[in-house]
């Protein structure tokens, strides 16, 4: 691919306009000279607009509960611009065996008896479970907010963002890379392969090897009930992780939970699996589901370690991995792209030769560590 005077030239080129790239983008902005290209016709089309929207201290990986602290102190007091929270407290509550939650709960959570639990949440049958923990800290986000928060403050901040601009072709040329992305040309310095479920196709589009992200399925629906819930009850999920459920405006959000291996699609339920999650709810709460209103599927994509990926490719210079982070993306947006930033800022070299210190959440993301390459 030729250079043309239409191509773009740019520092950062964000592959990818879901959370993870609209916050790097809003992260950057005004600090370089950055684009998002994302292929759809709209940004957060796929997993970014299908998530429980629920953030968990407690949830994930040591790594990942460090990336979720850090993002939720910067969203505890957030507002957009017409002043609306960006996030609230909303407590979270598991419930199941003795055996099953002793071991799902993480040290931050209270252990609770049954019938403390059915105090916070009446609807609990009783005798239904065996034991409950709550983690009082997580709070509950409006994700289609955030995410237009941070495509706002990228828009003000300088960075030019282009939907319906899938990559076609890229080539490495000199320290940078020129890449084709719908109707627009780049030269950029840095690019950054945020592409979610498709992130491992990205990547070879550039020549880069693939580092075996798997996309797994997460169907969710709103449901209408015949009693409204209390909107103060906590989200109470199985912790066999076989469904979970809160309020909603709608009535109830609810989830199968399943983790079941899929490909980079439009994900879409399939038939029965809303009817049978609310079944199985049934027997431990009383839910009294009239209809169902909107039901989805989104894909948590995710290495076969679990953790997500940030950093330059360990071969390829310039090619830098926001990717990977499962069920984990809103909860580590805001701290990811802070990481992420300050990598691309300080380049590769000051990260080699310690220029820029590396912090032990950082390591412990790098592509480096999938050292079997496929």
């Amino acid at each position: 691919m030729a250079t043309t005077d239409s191509t773009h030239d740019v520092d950062v080129l964000i592959v990818g306009g879901g959370i993870a790239g609209l916050s790097l983008a809003s992260e950057l902005a005004g600090k370089c000279r950055v684009a998002l290209v994302e292929a759809e016709q709209s940004l957060a089309y796929h997993t970014s607009s299908r998530s429980a929207q629920q953030l968990i201290p407690s949830y994930g990986p040591a790594p990942v509960q460090e990336l979720t602290r850090r993002t939720l102190a910067t969203l505890r007091d957030a507002v957009d611009d017409a002043g609306r929270r960006l996030a609230w407290p909303s407590r979270f509550m598991l419930v199941g065996t003795a055996a099953d939650v002793a071991a799902e709960a993480h040290a931050g959570m209270g252990r609770l008896a049954p019938d403390e639990a059915r105090g916070l949440a009446p609807v609990l049958r009783e005798g239904a479970f065996e034991a409950a923990a709550l983690d009082t800290d997580s709070v509950r986000t409006d994700a289609l907010a955030l995410v237009a928060d941070h495509e706002a403050k990228a828009r003000a901040g300088g960075v030019a963002i282009h939907v319906g601009s899938p990559v076609h072709t890229a080539q490495r040329v000199g320290a940078g890379w020129l890449v084709g992305a719908g109707a627009e040309g780049f030269h950029a310095a840095n690019v950054v392969n945020a592409a979610g479920a498709w992130a491992d196709d990205v990547a070879i589009l550039f020549g880069v090897e693939r580092l075996g992200l798997q996309p797994f399925r997460r169907t969710a629906a709103l449901v209408s009930l015949a009693e409204p819930l209390d909107p103060d009850m906590p989200m109470i999920a199985a912790a066999d992780d076989s469904w979970y459920f809160r309020p909603d405006e709608a009535g109830a959000l609810v989830s199968p939970s399943e983790t079941e291996p899929s490909r980079a699609e439009d994900a879409i339920p399939r038939p029965g699996d809303v009817e049978r999650t609310v079944e199985l709810i049934r027997r431990v709460a009383d839910l009294p589901v009239t209809g169902i209103v909107r039901a989805w599927t989104g894909l948590r994509t995710s290495p076969a370690d679990g953790l997500p990926l940030l950093g330059f490719d360990p071969e390829a210079p310039g090619f830098f991995w926001l990717a990977g982070q499962g069920g984990y993306g809103f909860q580590t947006s805001a701290a990811m792209a802070e990481d992420a930033a300050g990598q691309l800022l300080a380049g590769s070299e000051a990260l080699r030769t310690g220029a820029r210190p590396v912090s032990e959440t950082e390591r412990a993301l790098d592509p480096h560590r999938l050292s079997v390459r496929r």
